[in-house]
C-alpha cells in the first residue's frame, strides 16, 4: 500500500488525513497535540492512520510555529539594516489608525528596537540607476555588531531594491562572509517582497528573519525525525496563499509559512464548493484554540496581495483570514458582572476541565459537555473519555459567582461564543460590502459543526454544510491543493504611455522563472502553468486593485488598455460601490503565479459503513435553549447517502460531533456530506 498523507498541527489536536492509493480511500484521525515535543503529537496522530512511514508517497503539513514565535513574542534577535538616513522608516510605520475610535488603542510594539537598526551608505534613483556606491564598510560594521552583540538574524532594506537589488546582493555576500562561521539568518527585503512601499517592503523582511529561525529549527527536526521512521519523500509544506512548496524552499522563505496552517481549510473548502456546486461559501474553522474564517468567491479562494500579521504589514500573497480566540478550549470568567469567553485557552495542557488534565477553568467544551452535546465515551473517535463531572464542577463554580445554574451558564457561554464568531463573519463579508445570506457556511474543525447552526441563525443563513472528516478538514484540504510560486515585478506606467512590448517582455521573464521554480519543486513539464495579473488604479489614486489577465490578453494586441480598464472598473465598482469609466488608470505592478496540479486524489464513491450499527436507536438528553430532548446520537459512518432526519440529533464520528437543533433538518447528500437547513426541509 501507499498512502498520500496531510497533517494540520494545531494548537490542541494534530489532524492527519490518509488517502489510500490503492483502495481509492480516506482515513482521518487524530491525536493531542504535544507543545513540549510536537513530533510526539505527530508520530501519534499518523500512527492511527499509517502503520509504516516508509508507505508515504507524498507528505505535506502545515505548522504555526511561525505565527505562534510572533504571537508570543519569541522570535530571532534581529539587526535592521537600512539605507543611509533612513533608519526611522521601520519605527515611524505608517499614521493611519486600525482603529479609528478606540480611545486605548495602541500600535504594536516593533520587532526590532531602534537601536537594533544599522545604516550603510550608498543610494539608487528610483529608476534603479546607481547615485552612490554600497559602503561595504558600514556593511562589514553592521556584521561585527551581528557578532559581538548576539543577534541571530540580519535583515537588509535598502532603498529601490525591488527595481535594482545590487547593493541588497553585495550586502547579503559581506554578511554571508562575515558571518560564515555564526548561525545567523540572512533576509534581503526584495527578495521576501519585490514591490514599492518602503515600510510594508521593511516590515516583511523584519517579520522573515524574526520567525525564519524558528521555522528553520523545526522543519529541520521534522525532516530528521521523519527520515528515522522511514520516510522516504521530501517534506512539503502549506504556504500562507494556499499553495505548497517543499521543506527546502519553506526554509529558505519561512514568512510564506506564516498561516501555513488555516489555509489548508480554505482550500479544502474550494474543493468541497466545488463538489458540492455552491461558488460561494463561508469556510470556519473552529478548533480548541482559535475560530477561523474564510470565503470561497466564485469557486475561487479569497486571496489577497498584502495583509497584516498580529498588526505588522506583510507584503505577500497571502488566503484572506479572520481569526478569533474562540474555539472549544476557550476559556470562560467573569469581569465586571459581566460573561467573558476567550481569547484565552486552555489549549492541549491542561485542556478543557472534562478531559481530565488538571484542567478547572470553565471552556465552552465544558459547556457543550453539560448540556450533553458530545459523548462522553466516544470524543476524538473514542481516544478520550470526558469527565463530564468535571465539566459541571467548572461550569457551577463560575455560575455561582453569576448567580446562575450551571445549565444557564452553559448556555450563556456557548451563546457568547456563537456572537463572537458571527461577528469574526460579518468582518470579512459585510464590512466588505458582501451578504452572508447569499453564502453556503461551510463548518468543519473538532467543535465548528457543534456551533454551526446557531452562528448560520445569528447570521440570517439557511443552509449549513458539514463535509466528511470535518475535524480533519484542513488536513484533507492540502491534500487537493498545487504547489505554488508567486513572483512580482514593479512596473509602473501610465496607460496611455504604455509600452506594450517591455510589459511583453516583463511577463515572458516572469513566466519563465515560474515555470522554472516548479520545475525545482519536482513537477512535471505537463503539469505545469502560469496565471498573470496587474495591479491597476486611476490616476491619483494611491491603493490599487489586482486585474487578472487571460490567453487572450495580450499587451501588445490591440484593446488591450480597453480591456484592462473596462476590467478594472469593474472590480473598482464591485469592491467599493463605484467606478469612473473612461477615466485615466496607471499599472503599477506585474504579478505571475506558477501552478503545479499534484496527482488528484481517485477516490471511491461514498459509501456507509456496513454490517450491524451497535448505536441504532441510542439516545441521550441534550439541552437546548433551556429545554431538555431526548435525542437520538448517530454514528456518521453509519450514515447512507439519501438519509433525512429532523432535529434534534447528535451525530458523532472519529474528528467531530454535529449538533443538529430541534428546529433544522439534515439530509446526507452523494458525497457524503450533511446539509443541514434552519425552519425548512434538508
Amino acid at each position: 500500500m501507499t498512502y498520500r498523507v496531510a497533517m494540520d498541527i494545531g494548537g490542541t489536536f494534530t489532524d492527519v488525513v490518509a488517502y489510500d492509493e490503492v483502495r481509492g480511500t480516506y482515513l482521518a484521525a487524530k491525536a493531542p497535540t504535544t507543545p513540549g515535543d510536537l513530533a510526539e503529537g505527530v508520530f501519534a496522530a499518523l500512527g492511527r492512520a499509517v502503520d509504516d512511514p516508509a508507505a508515504i508517497s507524498f507528505f505535506v503539513h502545515g505548522t504555526t510555529q511561525g505565527l505562534n514565535a510572533l504571537l508570543e513574542r519569541k522570535g530571532a534577535r534581529v539587526l535592521l539594516l537600512m539605507s543611509e538616513g533612513m533608519r526611522d522608516v521601520y519605527h515611524i510605520a505608517r499614521g493611519n489608525r486600525d482603529r479609528m475610535f478606540d480611545l486605548h488603542y495602541r500600535k504594536p510594539v516593533p520587532l526590532v528596537e531602534r537601536q537594533a537598526t544599522a545604516e550603510a551608505g550608498g543610494r539608487l534613483d528610483w529608476r534603479g540607476d546607481e547615485l552612490r556606491p554600497l559602503d561595504e564598510d558600514a556593511v562589514r560594521a553592521a556584521a561585527r555588531r551581528v557578532r559581538e552583540e548576539g543577534y541571530t538574524a540580519v535583515a537588509v532594506s535598502f532603498l529601490f531594491s525591488y527595481v535594482n537589488p545590487a547593493h541588497e546582493l553585495r550586502a547579503g555576500e559581506i554578511l554571508a562572509q562575515e558571518l560564515a562561521d555564526d548561525d545567523v539568518m540572512i533576509v534581503l527585503s526584495h527578495q521576501v517582497a519585490g514591490e514599492w512601499r518602503e515600510y510594508e517592503r521593511t516590515s516583511s523582511a523584519v517579520l522573515d528573519a524574526y520567525t525564519g529561525p524558528v521555522v528553520r529549527r523545526y522543519l529541520g527536526q521534522i525532516e530528521e525525525r521523519f527520515a528515522g521512521r522511514g520516510l522516504g519523500v521530501p517534506v512539503q509544506v502549506m504556504q500562507s496563499s494556499g499553495g505548497v512548496v517543499n521543506a527546502d524552499f519553506a526554509r529558505r522563505n519561512p514568512l510564506q509559512t506564516l498561516l501555513s496552517g488555516p489555509v489548508g481549510g480554505t482550500m479544502g473548502g474550494v474543493a468541497a464548493a466545488a463538489l458540492l456546486g455552491r461558488p460561494n461559501a463561508i469556510c470556519i474553522d473552529m478548533g480548541g484554540t482559535s475560530f477561523d474564517v474564510s470565503l470561497v468567491l466564485d469557486g475561487r479562494p479569497d486571496i489577497s496581495n498584502e495583509g497584516s500579521a498580529d498588526g505588522f504589514p506583510v507584503l505577500m500573497p497571502l488566503v484572506n483570514l479572520h481569526t478569533i480566540g474562540a474555539g472549544g478550549g476557550s476559556i470562560a470568567y467573569a469581569e465586571a458582572g459581566g460573561l467573558r469567553v476567550g481569547p484565552e485557552s486552555a489549549g492541549a495542557v491542561p485542556g478543557p476541565a472534562c478531559y481530565g488534565r488538571g484542567g478547572t477553568r470553565p471552556t465552552v467544551t465544558d459547556a457543550n459537555a453539560v448540556l450533553g452535546r458530545v459523548d462522553p465515551e466516544w470524543f476524538a473517535g473514542g481516544h478520550m473519555t470526558l469527565d463530564i463531572a468535571a465539566a459541571r464542577r467548572a461550569v457551577g463554580e463560575l455560575a455561582g459567582q453569576l448567580e446562575l445554574d450551571a445549565l444557564e451558564l452553559a448556555n450563556g457561554i456557548c451563546d457568547v461564543a456563537n456572537a463572537k464568531m458571527a461577528q469574526a463573519i460579518r468582518t470579512l463579508t459585510v464590512e466588505h460590502g458582501l451578504e452572508p445570506r447569499e453564502f453556503t457556511l461551510l463548518a468543519f474543525g473538532g467543535a465548528g459543526p457543534m456551533h454551526a447552526v446557531e452562528i448560520a441563525r445569528e447570521l440570517g443563513l439557511e443552509e449549513v454544510v458539514v463535509p466528511r472528516f470535518p475535524g480533519a478538514f484542513s488536513a484533507w484540504g492540502m491534500l487537493g491543493t498545487e504547489v505554488r510560486r508567486d513572483l512580482t515585478r514593479q512596473f509602473f506606467t501610465p496607460g496611455e504611455a504604455l509600452d506594450g512590448a517591455a510589459m511583453a517582455e516583463a511577463l515572458g521573464e516572469l513566466e519563465a522563472q515560474a515555470l522554472a521554480a516548479l520545475g525545482e519543486q519536482g513537477v512535471p513539464v505537463d503539469r505545469r502553468r502560469v496565471e498573470h495579473a496587474v495591479d491597476m488604479r486611476y490616476e491619483g489614486q494611491d491603493y490599487t486593485l489586482t486585474v487578472p489577465l487571460d490567453a487572450a490578453d495580450e499587451p501588445l494586441g490591440e484593446g488591450f488598455l480597453t480591456r484592462a480598464a473596462a476590467r478594472f472598473a469593474a472590480l473598482h465598482e464591485r469592491r467599493y460601490g463605484h467606478a469612473t469609466p473612461g477615466a485615466p488608470v496607471e499599472f503599477v505592478t506585474l504579478r505571475t503565479t506558477g501552478l503545479g496540479a499534484l496527482p488528484e486524489a481517485d477516490s471511491v464513491p461514498y459509501a456507509p459503513q456496513t454490517g450491524p450499527d451497535p448505536w441504532a436507536g441510542r439516545t441521550k438528553s441534550v439541552v437546548f435553549g433551556g429545554t431538555s430532548y431526548e435525542t437520538p446520537v448517530l454514528r456518521r459512518e453509519h450514515l447512507a447517502a439519501g438519509d433525512q432526519f429532523t432535529g434534534p440529533a447528535i451525530i458523532v464520528e472519529a474528528t467531530s460531533t454535529t449538533v443538529v437543533p430541534p428546529d433544522a433538518t439534515a439530509a446526507v447528500d452523494a458525497l457524503g456530506a450533511l446539509v443541514i437547513k434552519l425552519g425548512g426541509t434538508a
